[in-house]
C-alpha cells in the first residue's frame, strides 16, 4: 500500500473520531443499563498535567536547606516556614507551641529520660511506616534507640521489629477482625491489649532489614506494661547472658523495668498470672523513643472507649511528651455534605480531649489525611470531593482543641496530586495509599518540618526572652495579665 493511502487513512480515523467527540452527548448515551461515555474534544486536545513529584520535592527541599543556613533572621526564618507546604499550624497561631518538649528533649542526656513520641494513626503507617523516618531523624538529633512500644504478640508485621507471642493469649481492642468489646474499656495505651490467664511468652527480635537504622538494634532497656488481675502476675526476662524475674501483686497498672547488662538483639519475656498484657517498652536508652501504634480500619474515634483512669496512669509510666494522631483517610470516602463533615470534626475535637485529660502534660499533633482519588463518571481520576473541607475542617476543630496540625495532603502537593505519586512509584494502585518509597518520603518531610522548628526554637533560645517576646506581643501581654 503506498504511502499516501496510509497517511490518508489514518486522517480518516483521526476525523471520525474527532466527530464522535464533538457529537457524542456530554452526559453519555444509556445502553439498556450501560452508560456509555467519550471523552470532549477539549479533554483529549488539553489533558491534565500532571506534576513531577520529583521536582516539586527538590524546589521543598532548597527551602530547607534555605532556612538551615539562615542564622540572623528569626522573622524571616518564621515567615518562610509559614509559606511552606510543611508547615504546622499551631493553637493561637503559637510557634512556640514545640519548645517545652524541645527543652525537654535537649535535656535527657543529664536526666536519663527517655521521652515517648506515640504515633497513632490508621493504615498509612502499618509496618512502622513514616514512624521510623521520624524516629530517625528525631534519635539523630536527641539520642535514644530501639523500635519503641510493642505489642506483646504482633498481627501485623513490622520492618522495624519481629515479635512473637505464644500461649494463652487473648486479643481485646474496639477495632480489627477479633473485635471484643469490653464494657470497661480496659484496653490500654496501644488501643488493644492481650488477656492472659496462665502462662505466654514474647520473643521480640531486632530488625534484620540491610535499610533500617542501626539505632533499632540498639535493645538496651526492657519494660513490661500491664494492667493486674487478682493474683500476681510473674515475669521472667532472658536477653542473652541477662536474666530476671519480677513480681506484682495487686490491681491496676504496673510497670517491670529491666536495664539490660549488653545490648541485646533478642529479647524473650515469659509471663504467669492474670493480666492485661498492654505492651512492652524496648529501647536503646535515654533520648526519643517513637512508638508505631498503627489501626487499620479506624476513623480515629476510638480513644473515648479507652478507660480514662487505666490510660492517665499508662501514660504517666510511660514518660510520654508528644501524642500524634493521623487519621482521616477511612472517613473521607463516607462524608457528604458539610453537616457530615462538621459532625466528623467536632468527634475529634472530643478524642483531643480526652487524651489531654489522660495525658495532660503531653503536647498533641494531628495529621490529616492524604491526596485521595476516585474516577468520575467520566473516568477521570479526581480528588474526593470533600476532601479538601475536611482537611480545612480538620485543622479548624484540632487548633481549636488546643492541639496542633500538619497536613499530608499539603506536604504532597494538594489536590489531585496522587496520580502523579503513583505514577511516579510513590503511591500504590488504590490511589489512597503511599508506596513503601512514598511512605519513606512523606516520613522525612515530617520528620524535616520537626527539624524546621527546632532550629526555630534554637534561634530563638539564642537571641534571648526579650527578643522572643518582642517579636510576640501577644504572649508578652498574656504574662502581664497572670
Amino acid at each position: 500500500m503506498k504511502a499516501w493511502r496510509v497517511w490518508l487513512f489514518i486522517a480518516g480515523v483521526i476525523a471520525l473520531l474527532a466527530g464522535v467527540c464533538c457529537m457524542f452527548p456530554q452526559g453519555g448515551a444509556r445502553v439498556g443499563t450501560v452508560n456509555l461515555r467519550f471523552p470532549t474534544l477539549t479533554k483529549i486536545l488539553n489533558p491534565r498535567q500532571e506534576m513531577d513529584v520529583e521536582a516539586y520535592l527538590r524546589q521543598q527541599d532548597s527551602l530547607a536547606s534555605l532556612l538551615d543556613s539562615i542564622q540572623d533572621s528569626m522573622a524571616f526564618f518564621q515567615q518562610q516556614l509559614d509559606s511552606s507546604d510543611t508547615r504546622f499550624w499551631f493553637p493561637g497561631d503559637d510557634d512556640s507551641f514545640f519548645d517545652t518538649l524541645f527543652a525537654q528533649l535537649e535535656r535527657t542526656g543529664r536526666t536519663g529520660r527517655t521521652i515517648r513520641i506515640v504515633h497513632y494513626g490508621d493504615s498509612q503507617i502499618e509496618m512502622d511506616r513514616m514512624s521510623d523516618r521520624l524516629r530517625s531523624h528525631l534519635q539523630a538529633l536527641f539520642g535514644g534507640g530501639g523500635p519503641g512500644l510493642v505489642p506483646f504478640a504482633t498481627l501485623i508485621p513490622s520492618y522495624s521489629v519481629s515479635t512473637y507471642g505464644t500461649g494463652a493469649l487473648v486479643r481485646q481492642s474496639p477495632f480489627g477482625d477479633t473485635l471484643v468489646v469490653r464494657a470497661g474499656g480496659n484496653y490500654g495505651p496501644m488501643v488493644q491489649d492481650f488477656h492472659v490467664e496462665g502462662s505466654a511468652t514474647s520473643t521480640i527480635r531486632a530488625t534484620t532489614h540491610r535499610n533500617r537504622d542501626s539505632r533499632l538494634t540498639q535493645l538496651r532497656r526492657v519494660r513490661l506494661l500491664f494492667c493486674n488481675r487478682p493474683g500476681p502476675l510473674t515475669a521472667t526476662i532472658a536477653a542473652g547472658q541477662f536474666a530476671d524475674q519480677k513480681t506484682a501483686d495487686g490491681e491496676g497498672v504496673h510497670l517491670f523495668d529491666w536495664k539490660l547488662d549488653t545490648i541485646a538483639s533478642e529479647v524473650r519475656i515469659s509471663v504467669e498470672g492474670s493480666a492485661d498484657l498492654y505492651g512492652v517498652m524496648v529501647d536503646g536508652g535515654p533520648g526519643v523513643a517513637v512508638d508505631n501504634i498503627p489501626m487499620r480500619g479506624c476513623s480515629g474515634h476510638q480513644f473515648t472507649q479507652i478507660n480514662r483512669d487505666q490510660l492517665a496512669q499508662a501514660y504517666s509510666l510511660m514518660d510520654v511528651g508528644l501524642i500524634i494522631m493521623q487519621f482521616g483517610g477511612n472517613s473521607v470516602p463516607y462524608l457528604s455534605g458539610d453537616r457530615s463533615i462538621e459532625n466528623y470534626c467536632k468527634n475529634m475535637g472530643a478524642q483531643i480531649d480526652r487524651l489531654h485529660q489522660c495525658c495532660p502534660n503531653a503536647l498533641i499533633l494531628f495529621i490529616g489525611p492524604s491526596d485521595m482519588c476516585k474516577r468520575s463518571e467520566e473516568g477521570d481520576l479526581i480528588t474526593y470531593p470533600e476532601l479538601p473541607k475536611v482537611v480545612e475542617g480538620l485543622r479548624t476543630a484540632v487548633c481549636s482543641h488546643g492541639a496542633a496540625y500538619w497536613s499530608i495532603f499539603h506536604a504532597m502537593g494538594g489536590a489531585h496530586s496522587m496520580p502523579a505519586w503513583v505514577e511516579q512509584g510513590l503511591g500504590s494502585g488504590d490511589y489512597i495509599h503511599f508506596s513503601q518509597r512514598g511512605a519513606d518520603i512523606m516520613g522525612d518531610r515530617l520528620a524535616q518540618a520537626f527539624e524546621s522548628m527546632y532550629h526555630l526554637y534554637k534561634l530563638r533560645k539564642a537571641a534571648g526572652p526579650d527578643v522572643y517576646l518582642a517579636e510576640h506581643p501577644q504572649i508578652q501581654s498574656s504574662n502581664e495579665q497572670q
